[in-house]
């Protein structure tokens, strides 16, 4: 079990903490994910067999070569796709991933995107020389947040994750809101995450860091929205907690 915590300030000063994936956590995953990339390979061999020998197109002329296209063709999406494909759909987790625990994040906290799911990919093949991921494993020795060189190129960390039911979203506040109150839905995604990150991380930050935190990411969408801080709940985060659900019920929410 990983026992590195880290502190990461976001571009608006609030302090986020996160515990870091160690390297037996990253071997689990990248262990299952090749099982399933081999359950992967091990079916197209299958099918090359039969479109390639059995298939009653088998005598059209060219038909081979466009088997062997079609396999080589899936078989670099498979190697070279799999991994990016996932963290980029799956909020930074591959199936191995998800199994052991972990995900990616920004150097920010935030979730990565697909430019970032691409980046630090591309750099796999160089940190899996000479086959057992030395490169990568050398270069997590070798620094104190884990980073492998796909993650320097990227700007990523990979972190444990927290079990669903400890960072789903529990609210104070009533389940009964209006709508249009505060006009959430002209904030961003970005800036809808940063509130439901703090919110479900705020019972690990210490008291003090916890409420300057509300205060200042509840002054930062005060401003955002033009709302006066006197029209507002007094409880910092009583109020974030209104505009996540706000936003959630807007028509922009996806």
């Amino acid at each position: 079990m990983a026992t590195d915590k880290l502190t990461i300030d976001t571009p608006e000063q609030v302090h986020l903490e996160f515990v870091l994936a160690d390297i037996g956590s990253r071997f689990m995953a990248i262990f299952g994910d090749s099982i399933i990339q081999l359950v992967l390979f091990l079916v197209l061999f299958i099918v090359y067999e039969v479109a390639g020998i059995g298939s009653i197109f088998s005598h059209v002329s060219g038909f081979h070569l466009w088997v062997v296209a079609a396999l080589i063709f899936a078989v670099f999406v498979i190697y070279w796709g799999y991994f990016a494909t996932f963290e980029a759909l799956w909020n930074g987790q591959t199936p191995g991933k998800r199994w052991a625990g972990i995900r990616v994040i920004k150097e920010t906290g935030r979730p990565i995107n697909a430019f970032e799911a691409i980046a630090r990919n591309l750099l796999r093949a160089v940190d899996g020389i000479p086959g057992i991921y030395a490169v990568g494993i050398i270069t997590m020795l070798l620094n104190s947040k884990n980073r492998r060189l796909g993650d320097f190129v990227a700007g990523t960390l990979v972190v444990h994750d927290r079990k669903a039911e400890e960072s789903q979203l529990f609210f104070n506040t009533s389940e009964k809101t209006e709508s249009s109150v505060y006009h959430a839905e002209r904030l961003t995604v970005q800036e809808i995450e940063l509130i439901e990150t703090f919110l479900s991380r705020r019972l690990d930050i210490p008291p003090e860091v916890r409420k300057q935190n509300g205060i200042r990411i509840a002054g930062m969408i005060s401003s955002k929205l033009g709302i006066d801080p006197a029209a507002r709940p007094t409880d910092n985060e009583n109020f974030l907690e209104l505009i996540v659900k706000e936003f959630r019920n807007s028509a922009r929410f996806r």
